[in-house]
């Protein structure tokens, strides 16, 4: 039974993992979510690590930071599932190249037999920032870094990928590329950045409730971030390290 998604409830939603492709064995190591509502903050998120039943690889553990030893005691994905589904469940959620979370998240719920919650589409509507930024500013480098560069947001705390930090940061990103917001700092009693494992600083911007569009990657241009993924493994000679 699909749920019909709020269009004023947001969730910001990014995961980190072992590696990549999902196809070759690799899990969710991290899931960060950060709900607003009615563009605002409203002091809920969602944060979790996980222990993925496998190894970290190394060009990954580079990118975030998480290890084989943190993540050992650390709940399995089965154990956390009812809470993150109701979390989501009925949201917008959006994501910067949502097919890589999506593809791990359906992959997740796919394992411990919870076949209708795999397709999350029937839950929630997805807007993919990666898109739309692409949309927005074509031929230009449109990943987490280069946006927050370009809306003048204060990535200078992210020496590493971090899904709940990589939330907060495309928040202010999402919220920019849509029309702007007041600064999510102003919700009393958030707390946000003082769970964030680097901390962040969030950019005031003005206020606009404009109904965002939702966006999906078109085929063609996933076959297009697909073949630069091959020349970048061509050019460098191993395979390029591009987790959100």
């Amino acid at each position: 039974m699909s749920t019909q998604p709020s269009p004023d409830r947001v969730v910001v939603l990014d995961t980190e993992t072992t590696g990549m492709p999902v196809t070759e064995g690799h899990r969710i190591i991290e899931i960060g979510c950060i709900e607003l509502i009615g563009r605002r903050l409203s002091g809920q998120q969602f944060h979790c690590y996980l222990q993925p039943d496998r190894e970290v690889d190394e060009g990954a553990q580079k990118v975030h930071g998480l290890t084989d030893e943190f993540l050992r005691d650390k709940p399995k994905f089965v154990e956390i599932a009812d809470e993150f589904f109701a979390f989501i469940e009925g949201a917008q959620l959006v994501i910067h190249n949502a097919p890589f979370d999506l593809g791990f998240l359906h992959h997740e719920f796919a394992l411990i037999n919870q076949h209708e919650r795999a397709e999350l589409a029937n839950h929630c509507t997805v807007i993919d920032t990666l898109a739309l930024a692409r949309e927005r500013h074509p031929g230009q480098r449109n990943n987490l870094d280069a946006l927050c560069k370009r809306y003048g947001i204060d990535n200078s705390g992210r020496e590493l990928h971090g899904a709940l930090l990589d939330a907060s940061l495309l928040a202010d990103v999402y919220l920019a590329m849509s029309g702007g917001q007041a600064s999510l700092l102003q919700s009393a009693g958030s707390g946000l950045t003082g769970g964030l494992k680097t901390g962040s600083a969030i950019r005031r911007l003005p206020e606009n409730r404009r109904r965002t569009p939702v966006l999906a990657a078109t085929a063609e241009e996933l076959a297009e971030h697909e073949a630069y993924l091959l020349l970048l493994e061509k050019a460098s000679g191993k395979k390029p390290e591009l987790w959100n």
